[in-house]
């Protein structure tokens, strides 16, 4: 996302005791980003938090603090701690030396801090722009500028805004919520009413939500697909046939995109929601190789996507495939508005969707207070509210440690007797020791209740006792099921409905096999159709592993085309 030139530019706060050290890096970063940032330069982490709170007080934007760890009175962990009570959503980094990279790594681990980097970085362009240049794009993939840019009017409790406000969260797209309850929500043409300065009439409930874009044109409860034209993303594919045709926009398949088209693949990628998938609805991944300070699904689905592109990927999304033909060597898609598209190779890669929580009044308040995944658009609405998880794996931890930086309360509700037997060790021990997560082993939810938002929640536990919880907010992870009803019979699955490829397959899956050589560790029953990731039966249910897939698989698709 470009950086509104109309706007204050945000600031690079820098802070180190040594004089000559903060000339050198506020040269460096002038010389790398005064086009689109302010760097702000301090002596001490007292004199920085001066500087900062008169940055708040003009309503400035801050983008990152960089901050020294070894200064007097107040060291480079204690800066950081205390800045981001003032802007909790710029990003954070230590410059240290190499004798305090414990202390670096214990404030990643215990602090927050987004990174840290080594005295002396020289030469910059390898060893400082990179890191920081990742920081900054974060930081703008997450940006909020205010009226300049797309809003949202609803009610925070309707479905349909949810579904507005977490499309456009997922694929990296800026905007501003105004909830109808809460705020004016200013539909005139200047966003502050009509441009007479008269007020407008307040919309109907009927006609929310409702979309302004940043030229001026209202939408009234655009459907995704509608949506995502007017902002600008890719919904229909470029050409009829490519070598490799991806569907399902996960770590698998992005990493597929990868290497197919930089290996020099005419490839396309469909995806029905946002590029990401399940792990990127994930509040942080913290155990994915290179990252020590961890990352969100956001942010890889974000770093991901670009790089895709970057070799050339068309992208379409949002984009429902409904089914699939083969003729011979061509595999032919079709999409829900029936346009098509053929390919040579074709990979499955639509990951998983989260199951229904089987509890009663659950449909009914889906987007209205229960929600399945992590749902990141509404940890900032759960400021002060008491949260609800359902759910014992990775990503139920993750999601309750990330709303406990939020929430009053967080309860987790677990089926079983213990965390460690579905969850990373290394998550049950920040759980267990959080204050603000409180965890209720053998319960299962029963029923849900509100009229017109989740008001309460009734478990159960084993022994038969219920319990009514007072809770406006449930998220919900109980496992996954396969969307792969499309593929018909054409592609062997399970009886749970995942693809099976390579040595899963059975002779009688096999039987009409038109080649020579057995299936391809990830094809599929049908030559040049490969599955990767959580779709594919018994598959590792790691980012790590879909990666590894994804990119192993494209290996196949060369030897597959070659053939051809």
């Amino acid at each position: 996302m470009a950086l509104d030139k109309s706007a204050p530019k945000p600031a690079i706060v820098v802070v180190d005791d040594d004089p000559e050290v903060l000339r050198a890096i506020a040269r460096d970063l002038r010389q790398h980003y005064a086009e689109e940032y302010r760097i702000v330069r301090a002596s001490s982490g007292h004199d920085a938090l001066d500087a900062i709170r008169e940055l708040r007080k003009r309503e400035d934007p801050v983008a990152l603090f960089l901050s020294d760890q070894r200064m007097p009175q107040l060291d480079g962990v204690g800066f950081l701690a205390q800045a981001s009570q003032l802007y909790p959503d710029a990003r954070k980094a230590l410059l240290t030396a190499y004798a305090d990279t414990d202390a670096a790594i214990s404030a990643i681990n215990d602090s927050s801090v987004d990174y840290y980097l080594l005295k002396p970085w020289d030469p910059p362009d390898e060893k400082l722009y990179p890191v920081l240049d990742d920081l900054l794009a974060t930081w703008r993939a997450a940006y909020r500028p205010g009226y300049r840019g797309l809003k949202i009017v609803g009610d925070r409790w309707s479905a349909d805004s949810h579904r507005i406000r977490d499309f456009l969260a997922r694929n990296g797209v800026p905007y501003e919520f105004v909830d109808v309850e809460s705020a004016d929500a200013g539909l005139g043409g200047n966003g502050n009413g009509n441009e007479d300065g008269s007020a407008e009439k307040a919309p109907a409930p009927d006609e929310l939500p409702i979309v302004l874009l940043p030229g001026g044109e209202r939408l009234n409860r655009p459907t995704t697909p509608d949506l995502a034209r007017h902002v600008g993303m890719r919904t229909s594919a470029g050409n009829e046939f490519y070598d490799l045709a991806i569907v399902g926009g996960g770590p698998a398949g992005l990493a597929c995109a990868v290497y197919g088209a930089s290996e020099g693949l005419s490839t396309v990628l469909i995806e029905r929601e946002a590029t990401g998938g399940q792990a990127g609805t994930s509040s942080r991944i913290e155990n994915y190789l290179g990252f020590p300070a961890g990352l969100s699904g956001g942010d890889l689905a974000r770093r991901a996507t670009a790089q895709a592109q970057r070799f050339g990927v068309e992208i379409l999304t949002p984009r429902e495939v409904q089914a699939l033909e083969i003729d011979g060597q061509y595999k032919k898609i079709s999409f829900d508005d029936g346009s098509t598209v053929s390919c040579h190779a074709l990979m499955l890669s639509m990951g998983v969707d989260w199951r229904r929580l089987p509890a009663d009044g659950a449909d009914g308040l889906t987007g209205r207070g229960v929600y399945y995944g992590a749902a990141m658009t509404e940890a900032i609405l759960c400021k002060d509210e008491h949260v609800l998880t359902v759910g014992a794996g990775n990503s139920a931890g993750q999601a309750a440690l990330h709303f406990a930086q939020y929430a009053k309360q967080v309860t987790m509700l677990v089926r079983g007797t213990s965390l460690a037997a579905s969850m990373s060790q290394y998550l049950v021990d920040r759980i267990e020791s959080h204050p603000r997560i409180d965890i209720r082993y053998t319960c299962t939810v029963e029923a849900c209740e509100g009229t017109d938002r989740l008001e309460c929640v009734t478990v159960v536990t084993r022994d038969g006792a219920r319990e009514q919880i007072k809770a406006p907010y449930l998220f919900v992870f109980i496992g996954a099921a396969p969307r792969t009803d499309w593929l018909g019979d054409h592609i062997a699955r399970d009886d749970r409905g995942f693809v099976l490829t390579g040595p899963d397959l059975k002779e009688a899956h096999t039987e009409n096999w038109p080649l020579e050589r057995d299936p391809f560790l990830l094809e599929t029953n049908v030559p040049g159709v490969f599955a990767a990731g959580d779709v594919r039966h018994e598959s590792v249910k790691r980012v790590a592993s879909a990666v590894g897939e994804g990119s192993v698989a494209v290996a196949f698709v060369h030897r597959h085309l070659a053939k051809l």
